[in-house]
């Protein structure tokens, strides 16, 4: 009798997985950077943050799902916050979303959604305070989201608090999930909770910013542009005028300025990775990758300010293991990741531009 191959393109056989294994093989298939960084996380940690993250995906496939109507999207997304806190009517979400999802879904993420039942039931596993992040952040991120996509996105966001707004609901949310994680996981970490949770919202927005400025011609391809137009207007630039071909000086100035407002963010994110105990090396990595990460995709879009797609200023697998060394190296060390930030990023800063942490809760 032949062995059953363990696969993605076959759920059925991770029934066969462990918890964890069953997890990690998921995060392989739906993001390759997260399936690096996890890993990093302390075995106490690692289950409920992945976890966390597969929970957010299924959140992305719904409203990804080009399939669904607004009023679909609106359904399964209330839906689903209702399976995250209860841990009911698993099943029956899945066998009825799962037949709606196109071709346009990755297969992964078809996968992800075949065995949500699962998914659920390792959710509830974990301690009541560790659900209430989960659910709390899925709450946040479902509720958020349909708001934006009802919008014509063909020409960008109105303002600057709008974008804001956006990347709390799609990150900010998540970063606070995070730390209420890792304050849960350690008391000395939780010493800190109430700056770690102002922190992790604007370490949330540098990532999510940084995704956008690399992802703008892919995004226009969908018809879909995150960039503010008050920023554009300021520097004499119209969105609606965006194209590929655009090599305008306004629109470059424009460009500049929001890479100064997203390393600002990432220099938020440094002063919150800095508040994790030196000991904490895995802790310490899993937001230091991502951080360097970051900050090496906008100085590639700061020096290729003419590229046309994602590709062209995408960083390299070279540059992605440099990070992982040079942080594991000095991640100890305040001063020296302070030392480092601040060459790696000393073409990024806005000159004359006051970097606030967002707080879209209270506009």
């Amino acid at each position: 009798m032949s062995e059953t191959r363990i696969s993605l393109d076959n759920p059925k056989s991770l029934g066969k997985l462990s918890d964890d294994a069953f997890q990690a093989l998921l995060l392989e298939g739906v993001s390759r950077t997260f399936a690096l960084t996890i890993p990093q996380l302390p075995a106490s940690l690692y289950s409920a943050v992945a976890n966390a993250y597969l929970l957010c995906r299924i959140v992305d496939t719904i409203e990804d799902e080009v399939s669904l109507t607004p009023e679909q999207k609106k359904y399964f997304c209330s839906e689903f916050i209702s399976i995250v806190k209860t841990g009911i009517n698993t099943e029956s979400f899945a066998v009825e979303l799962a037949p709606l999802l196109s071709g346009q879904t990755s297969p992964a993420e078809h996968t992800l959604i075949h065995v949500l039942p699962r998914v659920i039931e390792i959710t509830h596993k974990f301690d009541p305070a560790q659900i209430d992040a989960l659910a709390t952040c899925v709450e946040t991120m479902a509720a958020g989201m349909p708001i934006f996509q009802a919008q014509n996105l063909n020409h960008g966001l109105a303002t600057l608090a709008d974008l804001d707004k956006y990347c709390y609901y799609v990150a900010g949310c998540v970063g606070e999930m995070l730390a209420k994680l890792f304050c849960h996981y350690s008391p000395e970490i939780d010493r800190h909770r109430d700056e770690l949770l102002r922190l992790s919202v604007s370490f949330g927005q540098g990532l999510q910013m940084t995704n956008i400025l690399k992802d703008i011609w892919d995004d226009a391809k969908r018809g879909v542009c995150w960039l503010p137009q008050d920023i554009f207007t300021e520097t004499g630039f119209d969105l609606k005028n965006l194209t590929p071909e655009t090599s305008d000086a306004s629109f470059k100035a424009g460009l500049e300025r929001l890479i100064g407002i997203a390393h600002g963010h990432l220099q938020n994110a440094l002063t919150y990775t800095q508040l994790i105990p030196g000991h904490e090396t895995g802790i310490r990595n899993f937001c230091l990758w991502a951080l360097g990460m970051a900050v090496l995709t906008l100085r590639k879009i700061k020096r290729n300010m003419d590229f046309n797609q994602s590709d062209q200023v995408k960083i390299t697998r070279n540059s992605v293991k440099a990070t992982i060394f040079v942080t594991r190296l000095i991640g100890r060390s305040n001063f020296m990741l302070a030392l480092l930030f601040n060459w790696a990023g000393r073409e990024l800063k806005a000159p004359g531009w006051t970097y606030s942490t967002p707080n879209p809760k209270a506009q």
